[in-house]
């Protein structure tokens, strides 16, 4: 099984996988309930004619070559989210912080 996240609930032990966003780019929407079958579709733009689908991040290089190679796909883009630190650090401003005696 994929390392992934845990949470404990009630008795048992859960992991759940680690997931990949993939944004796949179409030429037209009619095609996109056929993308089902590689992950889950979280999102359709009807204007920008796109999908959002997560599958496991295992498996995410795999289904973006399969997915690429369809006719109706124009193009694959993996999301970033799972690498962005989002972790942020505060700046205080040296003369706030003399102001306010931080």
């Amino acid at each position: 099984m994929a390392v992934g996240r845990s949470e404990k609930r009630g008795m048992g032990l859960f992991m759940f996988p680690m997931r990949q966003g993939i944004i796949v780019w179409l030429y037209s929407l009619k095609h996109s309930k056929q993308l089902r079958k590689y992950g889950n579709v979280h999102y359709v733009s009807k204007r920008l004619k796109y999908v959002v689908l997560y599958c496991n991040m295992d498996e995410a290089e795999d289904v973006m070559k399969k997915i690429a190679s369809l006719p109706f796909v124009k193009r694959v883009e993996p999301s970033y989210r799972p690498y962005v630190k989002v972790e942020f650090e505060s700046k205080v401003d040296k003369e706030k912080e003399y102001e306010y005696g931080v």
